[in-house]
Parts: structure tokens; C-alpha cells; sequence
């Protein structure tokens, strides 16, 4: 089972996709981790990201995701998948991933994102990732979770609703 936990900056993708791998016993795979240094550095100047920048980095997640469902391995995946197109590069790993899409109040998430610490995504990108955004396209499933409540009660809803089995 491959699970992408997605959503805009700042909305707990790493934490709750973390914690889901830790019950479920399989890999974490950070999206970030797999940025190349430009797109980086270009997020930290507070330039968006293009498709032409993202494509390389999707490609290299969806092989992170191929490698583990050819070895039958479960893994989760925190990754924006902002658009539909992201979304079915991703699926073009062949793992039928199921889509975690954390939701909430921007205001919630520009206050989340000032308090983070040694983040390289400056609150000033929240308005251009909400508008990146789509909705699930034609025949595309996304499993929607407000963030408002915490971290951990929001992991609790994700295991409860999607009934994700606990790991070793």
C-alpha cells in the first residue's frame, strides 16, 4: 500500500504522514528531501515552483514509490500533489496510490507556518500553493481531512476513516 499524504505548505504533510508510517510500520518518504538544491533555493526566495520544476522531483518520487511496491513494501509518501497532473505522475508509478489531502483554514496555516523553525518555505508561498491547488479531477479519489483539530486526532481520523492497519 502506497499512501500520499498532500496538501499546501505548511498544512502537517511531514508530521502526519510520519506518525501514519510509524502505525502502519513502513518507510517514510519526505517529498521535500527530494528537491533538488535549485528548486530549494528558489522556494526560499519565495519564487513558486513551475511545472518544469517539479516534473524531475515527481518522477523521482514516483521511483521511490515504484522501488517499494516492487519489493511489497508499504510506504507513505508527504508530497504536495497540488495539481491533478502531479497527482497522476504519481500514479504512473503503478502503485495505485490512496490520496490524503490535509484541508484547512489559510489563516490556520500561514500561523502554523510562522511557527515552524529552520523551514526553507516562507509563509509568502501559502497564497500561490492555494491557488495551484485542484479540487479531485474526473474519476480521481481524494480522502479530505480538516487540519484544525491536532496532529494527533487528525492521525487518529486518518487510521479510523481509512482503516490503515497497524504495522510491526
Amino acid at each position: 500500500m502506497i499512501v500520499v499524504v498532500m496538501g499546501v505548505c505548511g498544512c502537517g504533510k511531514s508530521s502526519i504522514g510520519a506518525g501514519l508510517a510509524a502505525h502502519m510500520g513502513c518507510d517514510f518518504i519526505e517529498g521535500d528531501a527530494y528537491h533538488p538544491a535549485e528548486n530549494r533555493a528558489k522556494m526560499a526566495a519565495g519564487t513558486p515552483l513551475t511545472d518544469d520544476d517539479r516534473w524531475p522531483w515527481l518522477d523521482l518520487l514516483a521511483g521511490e514509490m515504484a522501488d517499494r511496491h516492487r519489493a511489497g513494501k508499504s510506504a507513505v509518501v508527504a508530497c504536495s500533489a497540488l495539481r491533478v497532473a502531479y497527482r497522476e505522475r504519481l500514479r504512473g508509478s503503478g502503485t495505485d496510490p490512496i490520496f490524503v489531502h490535509l484541508t484547512g483554514n489559510p489563516d490556520l496555516i500561514r500561523t502554523r507556518m510562522a511557527a515552524r523553525a529552520d523551514h526553507f518555505m516562507p509563509t509568502g508561498l501559502l497564497d500561490s500553493q492555494l491557488a495551484t491547488l485542484e479540487p479531485a479531477g474526473t474519476g480521481e479519489t481524494l480522502h479530505d481531512f480538516d487540519i484544525a483539530p491536532s496532529s494527533e486526532a487528525v492521525l487518529r481520523e486518518i487510521i479510523a476513516r481509512l482503516a490503515f492497519p497497524a504495522g510491526r
